[in-house]
């Protein structure tokens, strides 16, 4: 007996009884980045190994164990992405965007890590990503709070904390790495196996852990911000105050890191308690030294990244569901006479009216199950092609979700009936 085919553990199927609060979120997202000015982009699922090693780092977790990678048969190494900002960077420098002027863009697609599947964290996952590069004030970084914010409102999300930090810049970074490093190291034996490793190679991640026997440790080692260059510091308090003035209420959180090495100055993260571990739905911050690290001209740059499994699951933990703002319209085919003229009606009706759902009954059956079908499919009316509305060149409109009166029109006649009522 064959062995059952399904997907692989970690990468899921999205159904079609899910499908409209993804399509929900993915509208009102891209309406609402398009919006700010941001340009769609999209890159390659694939790149090549070093695109990721020279971005993300070496002795990023995501790096040494997570990427799904191979080797071609001319040697070349490929990794399926890991995250967005990468890509995204390559495509900059190799076709000069930045030499155009500011650059905000936006995407949105899969990406890949080979981890322990758990809610809310896949193999398989997707992300929308904002990027702005060339731009070196603090002023869009708050852009990118004010869009994020704005983006949560729409969809009636409550109970989101946004998590703001700096970081410096890279020589105030590299000196604090070494304060923290005699730090950790006179406190060897209380550091679990983890943050042993990361001592070594990114002392930063340790104040990530959340080992609850290293935590009093943790709260106690030196504190970036007392070691701030004072670039960074008027950086900060320039975000800060962009974000008072929008009225975005944020929490100064010191520990907040970001598992990235391209990071410096703003980090941030918009979380939430409502989704157990897996409580960040939003992360990012500014990596001003990437572009060039990755061959480029010295380009300012900043983004985030919106995991959008995560942010569903908020949705459904919050009972949020999709806004059906287009009409939608039930063809009720009740005799075998009207199978043509349905399918003329719905041509005509597609070309005649805008933000329309025209559900065509293509079962055949009753007219009772039509009636059960179109109430499944949250029609908003039913148009109903009988015999008698076939010999008059008619058809019967019937509300489905309110009391008002069946109407039977001209088949124009229900066109103007149906702009008029949207």
């Amino acid at each position: 007996m064959s062995k059952k085919i399904q997907a692989i553990r970690g990468m899921n199927d999205l159904l079609p009884k899910d499908s409209n609060l993804w399509m929900f979120v993915e509208r009102h997202m891209s309406d609402l980045f398009a919006s700010y000015g941001y340009k769609n982009i999209r890159t390659p699922v694939v790149e090549k190994t070093d695109t990721f090693c020279r971005a993300i780092g070496q002795a990023t977790d995501i790096v040494e164990k997570e990427m799904y990678s191979w080797k071609e048969s001319n040697g070349d190494s490929l990794s399926l992405r890991p995250e967005g900002t990468a890509g995204c960077v390559r495509m900059m420098i190799e076709h000069n965007l930045p030499r155009e002027g500011i650059q905000k863009v936006f995407y949105q697609g899969a990406m890949f890590r080979h981890e322990r599947p758990q809610k809310g964290r896949y193999r398989q996952f997707h992300q929308a990503g904002l990027e702005v590069f060339g731009a070196p004030d603090a002023k869009v970084d708050a852009e990118l709070m004010m869009i994020t914010h704005s983006l949560w409102q729409k969809l009636g999300l409550k109970n989101i904390t946004l998590e703001i930090n700096t970081l410096g810049s890279s020589e105030a970074r590299a000196s604090y790495r070494d304060i923290l490093i005699d730090y950790f190291s006179s406190n060897k034996n209380q550091l679990d196996e983890d943050s042993l490793r990361r001592l070594e190679t990114n002392p930063l991640r340790i104040l990530d852990s959340k080992n609850p026997a290293m935590q009093d440790l943790i709260n106690n080692a030196p504190k970036l911000m007392a070691h701030l260059d004072e670039e960074s510091a008027q950086h900060f308090e320039q975000f800060k105050a962009y974000l008072d003035v929008l009225n975005i209420d944020f929490v100064i959180n010191t520990r907040l890191v970001r598992g990235l090495d391209y990071y410096n100055r703003s980090v941030f993260e918009w979380t939430t308690t409502d989704l157990g571990a897996q409580g960040t739905i939003c992360a990012g911050g500014r990596y001003d030294g990437l572009v060039e690290k990755m061959g480029g001209k010295p380009t300012p740059a900043v983004g985030l990244a919106i995991g959008l499994e995560r942010l569903i699951l908020l949705l459904e933990a919050q009972n949020i569901t999709a806004q059906q703002s287009q009409l939608a319209i039930y063809i009720v085919t009740p005799n075998n006479e009207a199978q043509l003229k349905s399918m003329q009606m719905a041509s005509t009706l597609h070309q005649s009216l805008d933000n329309v759902i025209i559900y065509n009954d293509i079962t055949l059956g009753s007219l009772k199950s039509q009636f059960k079908k179109a109430d499944k499919a949250d029609a908003d009316f039913a148009l109903i092609l009988g015999e008698e509305e076939l010999n008059n060149n008619q058809v019967s409109i019937k509300p489905l979700k309110s009391r008002e009166q069946q109407l039977t029109l001209s088949l124009d006649e229900a066109i103007k009936y149906f702009k008029d009522y949207t």
